[in-house]
């Protein structure tokens, strides 16, 4: 793995650390250590459970599409646009950073921030806009896509933390300024969803490239060395 990519990975891992520190305080470690139980006719579901068995099963069928398209951002995006997501390209990342975004998957947008999106990239003036991608034109950068992927796939699958509202908050208390103690409870836990739903596709993200990585390199070395049977 590069050094750029060692880097960006700290830097994402070190604000995951910092906000959840700051949620469980905001919360409490009373309430942030609760699991989620409910019983009914005698029968305990444990929707944590439920949840990991989901985001597991969702996992592999990530690494399945992926591998099939051989990791090509190219040939993934094909798979998302079958499934009736919007695809952009703009000349330049900059004209994103006017409403503090960066390229990459966006979620249903509305208000003055899907105005200018609409503008960027269809021309038209819509205060309401559906979930897209919107990629700077040239070569894109595998894992910072997959990462993209990742959230773009859940997003598809209803998990939590990947709604407007969650994502919002999400780039408020990693970019912005904001006191956690002006929150309502309803929003807190919308952050606290955004942020596992962060490190889940941070997590997958680093995995994937290690094993991918690590494959490739093993396969140059049998080339080059050739193999001993």
């Amino acid at each position: 793995m590069s050094l750029f990519k060692n880097i960006v990975y700290f830097i994402l891992s070190v604000q995951e650390k910092v906000l959840s520190k700051r949620l469980e305080k905001t919360l409490g470690a009373k309430n942030s250590s609760k699991r989620k139980r409910m019983y009914g006719e005698g029968i305990l579901v444990d929707f944590d459970s439920i949840a990991e068995t989901e985001k597991l099963k969702m996992e592999e069928e990530l690494a399945l599409i992926l591998k099939t398209a051989e990791y090509d951002p190219k040939e993934v995006l094909k798979y998302i646009e079958k499934h009736n997501t919007k695809i952009f390209y703009i000349d330049s990342p900059k004209r994103l950073y006017s409403i503090d975004e960066n390229e990459g998957f966006f979620c249903p947008q509305t208000g003055w921030k899907a105005l200018y999106i609409s503008l960027l990239t269809e021309k038209k003036c819509k205060f309401k806009t559906d979930e897209m991608f919107i990629l700077s034109k040239g070569e894109i950068n595998k894992y910072y896509f997959i990462y993209h992927f990742y959230n773009w796939y859940a997003f598809k699958h209803g998990i939590a933390g990947l709604d407007t509202e969650s994502q919002n908050l999400l780039k408020q208390y990693l970019f912005g300024d904001a006191d956690f103690n002006k929150l309502q409870l309803s929003d807190i836990y919308k952050l606290k969803e955004a942020i596992k739903q962060d490190k889940s596709a941070i997590e997958f993200v680093i995995k994937l490239c290690k094993g991918y990585d690590g494959a490739k390199k093993a396969l140059e070395k049998l080339k080059n060395d050739g193999a001993n049977i």
